[in-house]
C-alpha cells in the first residue's frame, strides 16, 4: 500500500513579516571620544599650516563639539566596527584586515549574524527560505553578490542578488521580496542590510563626522500561510525615487581611470545637509499621506511610525504632518541616539525594537528616505 504525501500548503499570495533580526557592533563611540579625536586632528592640520592661516591663506579647521553634534542630528554614540583606529588622529577611518578568497567576507559575516535571529525568530529552517537580497548602500565588493555568499553560507538554495538604493535599500527590498510572494515565485524571502558606514563616512569633516554607525538587519518577508502565528501583515509598498546630487558618493571602480582625483573628498559621503532636510520632509510626508488614502488607511490613527533614522529634526516634522501632532517617543521611536545613521538599516531597527508591544490590529509605518533621493513605505499590521 502507497503512503499518502502530506498535502502542499495553498499559498495566499499575501506577503507578511514574519520576523526580523539585528546584529549589533560590539564597539560603540560617544560623541565626546569622537569629539576628541577629531579635535586632535584639528590641532595637528592648524600647527601644520600655521604660516599659511596667519597668512591669511588658509582657514583652521574649527573644534566639533558634543553640543553641535547633538543639536544637529539627536545623535549621541554610534556602534563600529573598528573603533581604535577611526579616533586615531592618524587614522581615522576603519581598518579591517582584508580577507582571502575563502573565507567569509565581513559584510556577509555580519549579514549572516543578522538573518540567523531572523529565522530563529520565525522557527523557519533556511532550507525553507527561496531567496536572499542584499540591499545595503555600500557593497564591500562588484561581484560575486554579497546575497549569493549570504545565501550559500546559510545554505539557502534558490537565488541571490544584491541592490542599492543607499539609505531606502531595505524598504525597496521588502517590497520586491513582496512583490516575489504576490506574484507566486516565492514562498520566504530574506532581505538583508549589512551596514558598514564607517567604512565611507569621512571622519574629517567636521559637518559629517559625527553621522554614520555601523549595524546588520534581517528582515524575513513570507507569504502568510506559512508565517508563524504572531506576524505582520503588509498592507502595502510604495516608492518613489527623484534625483539629486544632494547627497552623493563618487566611490567606484572607474576612480582609476582619473587617478590624480582618486583620494579627494567626493569619493566618500558628501551632503548638502540643508537642501536635504528642506527637500527630502515635505517629499516624504505627501508621500506616506497619499499612500495611506490610496490604502483607506487614517495616517492620524497610525499607532506607530518606524521612521528612517538619520536627523531627529527630519523625523520629527514627518510625523508632525503625519499624524497631526508632536508624536511623542511611544508613536515614534527614535534608535539614532544609540545607533547614529545606519543608512538602510535604521527604520528596521527601529522595527525590530519596538514593535513587540503593539497589540493584534494594530497598523504601523516603516518608512525610509535618503541619497537618490529614495522612499520607500511599507504600511503593516499586527496578527497574533
Amino acid at each position: 500500500m502507497q503512503e499518502s504525501q502530506p498535502s502542499p500548503i495553498a499559498l495566499t499570495g499575501r506577503p507578511v513579516i514574519s520576523a526580523t533580526g539585528l546584529f549589533t557592533p560590539a564597539e560603540s563611540i560617544s560623541n565626546a571620544e569622537l569629539v576628541a579625536s577629531f579635535n586632535a586632528f584639528a590641532d595637528r592640520h592648524n600647527a601644520a599650516h600655521a604660516e599659511a592661516i596667519a597668512a591669511g591663506e588658509a582657514e583652521p579647521l574649527p573644534y566639533s563639539s558634543v553640543e553641535f553634534i547633538e543639536k544637529a542630528s539627536g545623535i549621541k554614540s554610534r556602534h563600529v566596527m573598528s573603533k581604535a583606529p577611526i579616533l586615531d588622529p592618524e587614522t581615522m577611518c576603519p581598518r579591517l584586515p582584508e580577507r582571502g578568497n575563502d573565507e567569509l567576507s565581513i559584510m556577509a559575516e555580519i549579514g549572516v549574524a543578522a538573518s540567523r535571529k531572523a529565522l530563529e525568530r520565525a522557527g523557519r529552517d533556511p532550507q525553507d527560505v527561496d531567496a536572499v537580497l542584499c540591499a545595503a548602500s555600500n557593497m564591500q565588493r562588484p561581484y560575486p553578490a554579497m546575497a549569493i555568499e549570504i545565501q550559500q553560507a546559510l545554505g539557502i538554495e534558490g537565488f541571490g542578488f544584491d541592490m542599492n538604493v543607499a539609505c531606502s535599500s531595505a524598504t525597496f527590498g521588502i517590497q520586491t521580496a513582496a512583490d516575489y510572494i504576490r506574484s507566486g515565485n516565492a514562498r520566504s524571502v530574506l532581505v538583508v542590510s549589512p551596514e558598514i558606514t564607517s567604512g565611507h563616512l569621512n571622519w574629517r569633516d567636521r559637518d559629517s563626522h559625527f553621522i554614520f554607525g555601523d549595524v546588520a538587519t534581517a528582515v524575513l518577508v513570507e507569504d502568510a500561510a506559512i508565517a508563524p502565528a504572531q506576524h505582520w501583515d503588509i498592507l502595502g509598498t510604495k516608492l518613489k525615487t527623484v534625483f539629486s546630487n544632494n547627497i552623493r558618493n563618487n566611490f567606484g571602480f572607474l576612480n582609476r581611470a582619473t587617478p590624480e582625483t582618486a583620494g579627494s573628498a567626493d569619493k566618500l559621503f558628501v551632503q548638502e545637509g540643508r537642501k536635504v532636510f528642506k527637500e527630502v520632509v515635505p517629499m516624504v510626508a505627501q508621500m506616506i499621506l497619499d499612500e495611506a488614502m490610496r490604502l483607506g488607511i487614517d495616517p492620524q490613527a497610525l499607532r506607530r511610525l518606524w521612521l528612517h533614522q538619520a536627523n531627529a529634526g527630519m523625523n520629527r516634522l514627518i510625523a508632525h504632518k503625519v499624524l497631526g501632532h508632536e508624536a511623542s517617543e511611544d508613536e515614534s521611536p527614535t534608535v539614532l541616539d544609540t545607533y547614529g545613521n545606519t543608512s538602510s538599516a535604521g527604520s528596521i531597527i527601529a522595527f525590530h525594537q519596538h514593535s513587540d508591544d503593539l497589540a493584534e490590529g494594530d497598523t504601523g509605518l516603516i518608512c525610509s528616505f535618503g541619497a537618490g533621493y529614495s522612499a520607500g513605505t511599507v504600511f503593516v499590521r499586527k496578527i497574533g
